[in-house]
């Protein structure tokens, strides 16, 4: 059966615009994207065989374009939408942690360090330099690679500080394993860093770890 003839309830389209995206479900969202399935199958149905096919919605997005447009009723057309799409999402999220605003919610936050790091295939280690208002001063990303004691250096974090003049850090970093847990190293990179930035003064507010979700060491009272 088409969608177009299910009740009008159970149809992704008008159950988004009456409950809202939440009540949807991965395939729901992804059907709308697709707009249209193909021979025997509905967008849905289309939708629920990409998700199984990719192992998710998460590696689907994350895919290159040979990856993605080997997938059935996929081409360069839909990847093309696709990353748009989401570089839309990024851009809304910049916006909200646009220079001078406050930090004044945490989810806020995790979700822009998430959409930064998340999709990345190696380890990021990123900050948000504050003012003393916790507004945002910038976004940078210090190192990549395997991120530990040894990749991690503490003058060079102490010297974009300085140069930002800023009175306070969030640091995030992300595991590509999709395990957001701190590991022993984490914990012991940030103590180093905080250390470190106490000689100038400058405060460590939180380590945001990202994976499939994201953990804040501040919250687990790691720092």
């Amino acid at each position: 059966m088409a969608i177009k003839d299910w009740p009008a309830d159970e149809r992704p389209r008008e159950k988004l615009l009456q409950r809202g995206p939440g009540a949807l479900s991965d395939a729901e969202l992804l059907a709308i994207f697709l707009r249209t399935g193909v021979a025997g199958k509905s967008a849905v149905d289309l939708a629920r065989e990409l998700l199984d096919t990719f192992g998710g919605l998460r590696p689907l997005l994350e895919a290159d374009i040979a990856g993605f447009c080997a997938g059935k009723g996929l081409g360069a057309a839909k990847y093309a939408q696709l990353q748009a799409v989401l570089e839309m999402g990024r851009r809304h999220l910049d916006a909200q942690l646009r220079r001078g605003a406050a930090l004044e919610k945490p989810a806020d936050t995790i979700r822009y360090l998430s959409a930064r790091l998340r999709h990345q295939p190696y380890e990021v280690f990123a900050a948000l330099f504050l003012d003393n208002r916790h507004r945002v001063i910038a976004y940078e990303e210090l190192f990549s690679g395997t991120i530990d004691g040894a990749s991690v250096h503490p003058r060079e974090v102490v010297r974009r500080a300085l140069a930002h003049n800023a009175a306070a850090l969030i640091f995030a970093h992300n595991h590509p394993s999709g395990v957001a847990e701190p590991s022993g190293a984490d914990a012991a990179i940030t103590r180093k860093l905080k250390e470190a930035l106490a000689l100038i003064d400058v405060r460590v507010l939180d380590h945001i770890v990202i994976g499939d979700d994201a953990v804040s060491m501040a919250e687990r009272g790691l720092l």
